[in-house]
């Protein structure tokens, strides 16, 4: 039987899943928080085999249940984590399985109406091993087609550099000091930039605003 700690802040999410997961028969909830202030504490004294969390709970409900993953998997290499979220949100994906994905699993909550599901990445993680939602692996997959298609990324890293620098507001000379380049040096990248961002000459188009404009709004994607 596997003992089972489950960190959920909505009392009737945190109660019906404590109630399927018992009568499974395979499963011990060996407690229950409603926010993650003290899990590290709960797993030390409780010993469970896995730790079922939200992403989002009490205090700020911003990462709590990420934090609360990263902070397990390191103090207890043992106990398995499995983080719930509303959406497929890419981002709280990659900032999970940024150290490594053994033992993690990040489901989206609705896989909570299916036991079998649910029980799978608890005995997964458990395991050593990792499960991510076919929904997030969509999303994952999303961002690396809007990645690749991106025409920053045709930029080398000093000309991102340059970029960085262009949006916020330096002009040429304060770039080069920036970054130890001449002004000519400069003025090469912006012209690259200008080049590689398809911002050909036209009277109408400030291309610098237009550069910095495209920089501000595919930076998420880097």
């Amino acid at each position: 039987m596997l003992r089972v700690l489950i960190a959920e802040d909505n009392y009737l999410v945190r109660e019906g899943t404590r109630r399927l997961l018992e009568d499974d028969g395979d499963f011990e909830v060996v407690g229950s928080l409603e926010d993650a202030t003290h899990i590290l504490d709960e797993v030390a004294d409780l010993q469970p085999d896995a730790v079922l969390t939200d992403i989002r709970m009490p205090p700020t409900h911003q990462t709590e249940g990420i934090d609360a993953a990263l902070a397990i998997r390191a103090a207890h290499p043992g106990v398995g984590v499995v983080v719930l979220s509303q959406h497929a949100d890419e981002s709280y994906a990659f900032e999970l399985f940024k150290a490594g994905t053994a033992g993690l699993a990040y489901l989206l909550k609705e896989r909570l109406g299916d036991l079998d599901e649910l029980t799978r990445a608890l005995r997964e993680v458990v395991a050593g091993r990792s499960v991510i939602d076919p929904a997030v692996v969509e999303a994952l997959v999303g961002r690396r087609v809007r990645q690749q298609s991106s025409l920053l990324h045709r930029l080398t890293p000093r000309e991102v550099s340059v970029l960085r620098a262009m949006a916020e507001g330096k002009r040429n000379f304060a770039i080069g000091a920036e970054l130890a380049l001449s002004g000519s040096a400069i003025e090469k990248h912006v012209n690259a930039i200008f080049t590689k961002l398809d911002l050909g000459e036209s009277p109408e188009v400030d291309r610098r605003v237009a550069a910095v404009l495209h920089f501000l709004q595919e930076r998420d994607l880097q």
